[in-house]
């Protein structure tokens, strides 16, 4: 056995986990109804089968597929791997046997990751690594006897409800397929599917006399479709054309059949009380309120103040119910699982204890209507974000608003802030650990990889644990590999995984060979990008993508003395939460680490090009560690150029404000170089789903607007979301962020050549006009960007290490 294979073999079985046993009433009962609901063993086998074809084809023969009973695995989910017992060339190397298809799915993946040392990753961050996969016929054997994985907690949950709007919202079946695949090689088994919902809602409205005018009205854009369902806006983006809910039925009844043959178990939406406008005037009596506004410039009725029906008016039930049973028509009784997030940021009107268990079990009433053994999955997220509200008391009225296991609550930013430890277990609930980790589907290295890795074991093993699950929640995916593969192991490991080792084996897996310098490169990102515990939730707030909104001029003498003394330990390592976070008044860019670190790392990595320069996970590596570090750096030079202003000195201002141009342009020019980082990708995406011109002009000002101002704006005021969902996309920075920037820059300058105030809200107007034109760039002729990258990842990085961080490459 190699030495590598030994570290593999080390590694898995100091984490052998131990079987789950339920202490939770109704959870056993719960698991039993599920698995009652599996498809045949015939059709997991095959559905594994066929994810081995699709990501090792020339290795189908190379393993036999085999479905277990749970007794197998001392009652809960397990797979097993073993060598076979081959007679002959022709028969299989190694057998795998799971107790659903995601079972084995997992084996396989743990397989190829710890004995073969193959890595495997989504397709836009550097995608699979399976070089480094013997031929077959050489498959490595596993020890005498096999190898047994149970999972500790019966459940691995994938997906936060917006995931479907700013990751997913113009995906068709070829890349679903590709993540369903990724999701069974990852464990998750259960998975929101959230899909083609407006179709159902179509259905169900109009038997209570809603007119597809009326749903016009009540249905956003397909890039805004997640804050519709949640009540927070209405017609935003829209309306949806016929042909979208038709398109998204079809492609969800695929996704769902998919996650079926696979073993998962689809978590479906249900009614939260968000309705048309239209049946306040067709139900007068009953209890149908206005919401109040949510993020609108100017509470703009066109887009504002949605309409939410009362849970305990009887019509609420009757529509849940009708719901339900839609979905069960359309799909088949697929789940007792259902979300609801009647709450996500709508306060109930009242604080009163039994008006809220009132509401809570209203909701419940609705979705055990139409399938009786319904069980609510609510994202936890108002318990932190308004924590405020969610007291002690209006927690519990709600946790025990249902009957004890019919309600399952996801702990959605468990790594960061556990509710779980204040709040005595959810006072009873069941619980999933999850992992938000991003926000906006922003682009930024960034983790807490030791929480990661400790946090699940110590929930479980807490005193009178309710955790039934572990989770990834996220906004975004396609960022940060790393983070992501550390987290779904969680679902196997009962131990906690030693970071730092695990890493020297991940970094292997991931370029395919050892190297050295690669090794370092990991350790001090470890130390540094992914180790922040400022406890500050992560959205990007680099300079370039989220650009400040502020009259410089403003800024007091004092003030500007403190960020002067500060500027000289800029280049200094050593933890900070932001580049000025002594003054309040400055504007703030989230910084956990040194960046200095970072650069050392980078050079570590530039220093490997030689030996990985045809590895795909290690050039889209490179471009977005290059890109951190240069982007960290922007932060500083826009800060240099407002301390020149401040002491109007236009010579040094001119020098800084250059600069972080020539940094946008740069950066653009180095994410052009790889196929993951282009706006292209995104744009063309939208207007493949289009089926007529008009939707085509619709689907692209919806990618367009999500990812700068994402919502309303008038003539002097910015959007309040603008720039939630930056992205760090070449052509994006050109084309947006450098305008933008370079605008305010020109008012910054003229008012040191006239020696007059900075005019904040003549640049505000640019800004809005320069968002609109973008957005509505169909108007005057569409620019096609590129999708597929162009230039040399290594060449351009050694550029700009050379050009911004002033140290030769070791040749």
């Amino acid at each position: 056995m190699s030495s590598l294979n030994l570290l593999f073999f080390v590694l898995i079985f100091t984490a052998l986990p131990h079987p789950f046993v339920s202490k939770l009433e109704g959870i056993d009962v719960l698991l039993d109804r599920l698995d009652s609901k599996r498809v045949n063993s015939s059709v997991q086998e095959s559905a594994a089968k066929a994810v081995l074809q699709r990501l090792l084809p020339t290795h189908v023969n190379s393993f036999q597929f085999k479905i277990v009973s749970k007794d197998v695995c001392g009652g809960s989910s397990c797979f097993l791997i073993d060598n076979y017992k081959r007679t002959s060339q022709n028969e299989p190397e190694i057998t795998i046997k799971g107790t659903t298809a995601v079972e084995i799915t997992s084996g396989l993946h743990w397989y190829i990751k710890y004995w073969c040392g193959a890595h495997v990753s989504w397709e836009k961050t550097g995608g699979f690594q399976i070089v480094s996969v013997p031929k077959p016929g050489s498959l490595p054997h596993v020890t005498d006897g096999g190898v047994k994985i149970q999972r500790p907690v019966p459940w691995n949950y994938y997906q936060n409800v917006v995931t479907s709007s700013y990751s997913y919202v113009w995906w068709e079946w070829e890349r679903w397929e590709k993540e369903i695949d990724w999701m069974a090689l990852q464990g998750i088994n259960l998975p929101l599917a959230f899909n083609g919902q407006e179709a159902i809602w179509q259905k169900v409205f109009m038997n209570f006399n809603v007119t597809m005018e009326d749903l016009n009205d009540f249905f956003s854009g397909p890039a805004f479709l997640a804050w519709a369902r949640m009540g927070n806006l209405h017609g935003w983006g829209g309306p949806l054309a016929q042909n979208w809910l038709n398109q998204q039925l079809v492609l969800q009844k695929k996704i769902v059949s998919r996650m079926l043959e696979l073993g998962m178990t689809p978590v479906l939406p249900s009614f939260a009380g968000n309705v048309p406008a239209a049946l306040k005037k067709i139900f007068p009596s009953a209890n149908i309120t206005r919401l109040g506004d949510w993020n609108t410039v100017d509470r703009n009725p066109r887009w504002c103040c949605t309409y939410l029906l009362d849970p305990t008016d009887p019509l609420f039930v009757e529509i849940g119910e009708a719901f339900i049973k839609q979905q069960i028509l359309e799909y088949g009784d697929v789940t007792d699982i259902y979300n609801c997030d009647t709450f996500n940021e709508n306060t109930p009107p009242t604080n009163d204890t039994n008006y809220i268990s009132s509401l809570g079990a209203a909701v419940y009433k609705a979705m055990s209507e139409g399938d009786k053994d319904a069980v609510w999955l609510m994202q936890g997220w108002l318990f932190y974000s308004d924590s405020a509200f969610w007291k002690p008391p209006q927690m519990k009225a709600l946790l025990h608003s249902v009957p004890l296991g019919k309600m399952i609550v996801l702990d959605l930013f468990a790594e960061v802030k556990p509710i779980w430890r204040t709040s005595s277990q959810f006072y009873g609930a069941p619980y999933v650990w999850c992992m938000l980790h991003n926000f906006g589907g922003n682009i930024e290295i960034y983790g807490i990889l030791d929480s990661i890795a400790s946090g699940p074991v110590d929930a479980r093993v807490s005193e009178n644990s309710t955790m039934v699950g572990v989770g990834m929640c996220m906004e975004g995916i396609e960022q940060n590999p790393v983070v992501y593969e550390l987290m779904s192991e969680m679902a196997f490991r009962n131990e906690k995984v030693q970071v730092l080792e695990w890493l020297k084996t991940y970094a292997h897996r991931r370029y395919g060979k050892a190297v050295p310098e690669v090794e370092a490169t990991w350790e001090i990102l470890y130390h540094t990008v992914y180790n922040c515990t400022d406890g500050i939730a992560d959205h990007n707030t680099d300079f370039i993508v989220k650009f400040p909104d502020w009259d410089p001029s403003l800024l007091s003498g004092s003030a500007i003395s403190k960020r002067d003394q500060m500027h000289a330990l800029h280049a200094l390592p050593g933890p900070r939460r932001f580049l000025s976070e002594e003054n309040s008044d400055m504007p703030q860019a989230h910084l956990w680490y040194s960046n200095q670190e970072l650069i050392k790392g980078l050079k570590l990595f530039l220093n490997a090009g030689n030996a990985l320069a045809g590895c795909a996970t290690y050039r889209y590596d490179l471009v977005d560690i290059t890109r951190q570090a240069l982007s960290k750096l922007a932060n500083q030079v826009y800060m240099d150029a407002v301390i020149a202003f401040q002491h109007k000195d236009a010579s040094a201002f001119n020098i800084h404000s250059q600069k972080f141009l020539q940094l946008i342009k740069d950066i653009d020019e180095l994410l052009a170089s790889n196929d993951n980082f282009l706006l292209g990708t995104w744009l063309e995406s939208a207007k493949k789903l289009a089926t007529n011109p008009s939707e085509m002009i619709q689907y692209e000002y919806n990618a367009r607007t999500q990812v700068t101002m994402w919502y309303d704006t008038n003539i002097t005021t910015q959007s309040k979301l603008h720039d939630y969902a930056n992205k760090f996309w070449s052509g994006l920075l050109v084309d947006y962020y450098l305008p933008r920037a370079s605008t305010y820059f020109d008012y910054m300058s003229k008012s040191l050549r006239e020696k007059s105030e900075f005019q904040v809200d003549r640049w505000r107007q640019q800004w809005v006009f320069i968002s609109i034109s973008w957005q509505s760039n169909w108007k005057t002729g569409t620019k096609n960007y590129p999708i597929r990258a162009k230039g040399d990842s290594i060449a351009i990085a050694k550029v700009l290490y050379d050009k911004y961080f002033g140290q030769q490459l070791i040749k």
